[in-house]
């Protein structure tokens, strides 16, 4: 492909592309069509576009191609520091400051809350993010807790739900106390009247926070006063259109609030922090950050703010949905890729999620580990050293595109509900955000969407971590449910430990492994991973050459539930008289590994392990079948006590 001529170009530069053959998309296609071929796709489907094979569609209805190029062009993000702001709202980015490392608290000692908040501070964190009032950290005890902090330098931002006005002028209090004067308050309130309703299902009142917010806004210019969080629908499982929608609808919500309350509005839309949680999906989360300004940036030029006063300040936080409670040390991967996407995306405050937050009270060790993720990325990495660099990206910029457009859409749908708070009281947003995790759903139980460590590479010897538990997360039943993509997996897990302590025996299925280690270890390999994801062990007696062998041999397990593997000239061979066997050694349940088949169903078999099939739906019977009727003794085993 021809670079486009640029003024380095037309000044004298190289051609870059000088001497090298023209790329075509025919060619391309072309070589996508070899492969696919070769991968066992139908020949139809390479006809005429072999790559929609590779095409996919995200979860707010937009397709999202496996090739990209300058044509058509995206949507022309502008440059940094100017309008709209896709780019960021500094000429030079995050180059000379970085972003802020906000730490996150949840702890309701004091005490432990004072030694770990001066131990963030001193290892790296700038900012920090302290939840106070419920069942966390008491109100009145939050001066003692920020005893060792320098208010002026390290900002506080609170998250207090319906006792922000508690919390807001304890932390006042303690500005006082350190004798910061209100010109340099720099820290935030964090109030979300909004966010909060979402969360506990009750009715919400944005007026009477606002008025309050205002009044303490008095002689502290840089005081920050509300958030619009977009992270409840993030959490309950809502698709990334959706969590924008939502925090812009929240933030106009706010904004006409401030106005009303006696804020000039470019002031007040300085006042106002956006909340954001970025998945493992590291292009998705860039484009997110990256449509959020552009997004905002039109709601401010709707009001007929100059665009000097066009600033969204960005809170990006590690995905809560994302982390699992099994194999929770694989989340420091995931928190990783989340937070190089944040610092991409340019966000202005990052916070990553303890590896063991899912678990409950996160430690010393995992706090440590948050903090320097953030530490080599930014120092070791030099990643905020650049300006904006998915800049330019085909994809990217077609994706932030995308999603500005869908993100919009959902905002104009909450905004003709008649605003955020009626669009939450009425059910709009529960509505949409439901489908989507329906859909969500379906791909994690599909294992179309794998979560390592726990659908796919399971360990299933592990000892799961214990954390005492957070008083922070505790879910309201009435409010947008808080929804982690592992609970279903990870439910029936727990379920098989849970026999394994009150019986002595983990749950067991008998793989039938027909014919040579050749014809089967595929197969046995697949159906023994599909197993460990609802934590039922799988026993392999090796070669089994014949019907009566593998009836014998399950017999012997001493296992009610048998798995067929084979090769499918094996199944072609024997599977119906295997499965007509174990059914008659006592297999209350025969699976076959590989795709359905009529004529097996007709022979006994009840049902299919293969890739595409639904392991939730398999696991959770397998899960119930042997929780009623746990594995009797193996005969051998018997015949040893007799």
């Amino acid at each position: 492909m021809d670079l486009p001529e640029s003024g380095a170009a037309a000044a004298g530069a190289p051609n870059l592309a000088e001497g090298f053959p023209e790329a075509t998309t025919a060619q391309w296609r072309e070589l996508v069509a070899g492969v696919l071929r070769k991968s066992g796709v139908d020949e139809e489907r390479l006809t005429d576009a072999p790559e929609a094979v590779l095409a996919a569609t995200s979860y707010d209805g937009f397709g999202i191609d496996p090739l990209h190029t300058s044509q058509p062009p995206a949507a022309d993000p502008g440059f940094p520091g100017a309008a709209p702001f896709t780019r960021g709202y500094r000429a030079g980015g995050n180059v000379t400051t970085g972003w802020d490392v906000r730490a996150r608290h949840t702890d309701a000692d004091p005490a432990v809350l004072r030694r770990r908040v001066l131990a963030d501070l001193m290892n790296g964190a700038a900012s920090l993010w302290i939840s106070v009032g419920g069942e966390g950290l008491p109100a009145d005890r939050l001066g003692e807790a920020l005893t060792d902090v320098h208010l002026d330098l390290a900002p506080v931002l609170l998250s207090a739900g319906h006792e922000y006005a508690e919390a807001a002028d304890a932390l006042l209090t303690a500005h006082a106390d350190a004798e910061v004067p209100d010109g340099r308050v720099i820290s935030h309130l964090g109030i979300d009247p909004l966010g909060t309703a979402a969360r506990t299902g009750e009715a919400c009142d944005v007026d009477e926070p606002v008025r309050f917010a205002v009044d303490r806004a008095r002689e502290r210019p840089h005081l920050g006063l509300l958030v619009a969080d977009g992270t409840p629908v993030h959490g309950a499982g809502g698709s990334d259109a959706q969590e924008l929608g939502w925090a812009i609808a929240a933030g106009t919500a706010y904004l006409r609030a401030l106005h009303e309350a006696g804020l000039d509005p470019e002031d007040a839309a300085g006042r106002i922090e956006f909340r954001l949680a970025v998945g493992a999906d590291q292009f998705a989360g860039i484009a997110k950050l990256r449509a959020a300004r552009a997004t905002w940036n039109q709601v401010l030029a709707a009001g007929g703010i100059d665009p000097r006063h066009r600033t969204m300040r960005i809170h990006a936080t590690t995905s809560e949905a994302m982390m699992t409670r099994r194999d929770p040390h694989v989340n420091m991967l995931r928190t990783t890729v989340a937070c190089f996407a944040a610092g991409i995306g340019g966000a202005d405050a990052v916070t990553v999620e303890p590896f063991d937050s899912a678990v409950g009270l996160p430690d010393d060790f995992a706090r440590r580990i948050a903090r320097n993720t953030q530490a080599i990325l930014q120092e070791e990495s030099n990643l905020a050293r650049v300006i904006d660099p998915a800049g330019g990206s085909f994809y990217v910029e077609a994706l932030t595109k995308d999603l500005y457009e869908a993100a919009w859409a959902f905002l104009r749908r909450i905004e003709a509900a008649g605003g955020a708070a009626r669009a939450l009281d009425e059910g709009v947003l529960r509505a949409g955000v439901d489908d989507v995790w329906q859909r969500r759903r379906s791909d994690i139980a599909h294992r179309r969407a794998p979560l390592t460590g726990v659908s796919e590479f399971p360990d299933a010897a592990e000892t799961p971590l214990e954390r005492p538990t957070d008083p922070s997360r505790t879910p309201v039943p009435s409010g947008l449910p808080e929804r982690r993509y592992a609970q279903e997996f990870e439910a029936l897990r727990d379920r098989s430990d849970t026999q394994e302590r009150t019986t002595g025996q983990r749950p067991t299925a008998f793989l039938a492994t027909l014919g040579p280690v050749a014809a089967h270890t595929a197969r046995a390999s697949f159906a023994t991973n599909l197993l460990a994801a609802g934590g039922v062990a799988a026993v392999e007696p090796g070669p089994l050459e014949g019907t009566e062998a593998a009836a014998h041999a399950f017999a012997e397990s001493g296992a009610r539930i048998a798995v067929l593997c084979g090769s499918d000239e094996l199944y072609a061979e024997h599977a119906e008289d295997t499965a007509r066997a174990l059914k008659g050694a006592g297999a209350r349940r025969v699976l076959l590994a590989g795709k359905p088949r009529d004529v097996y169903r007709q022979a006994g078999v009840d049902g299919f392990a293969h890739q595409g099939c639904d392991a939730v739906e398999i696991l959770t019977d397998l899960v119930d079948l042997l929780h009623t009727d746990p594995p009797a003794q193996p005969a051998r085993e018997q015949g040893e006590k007799a």
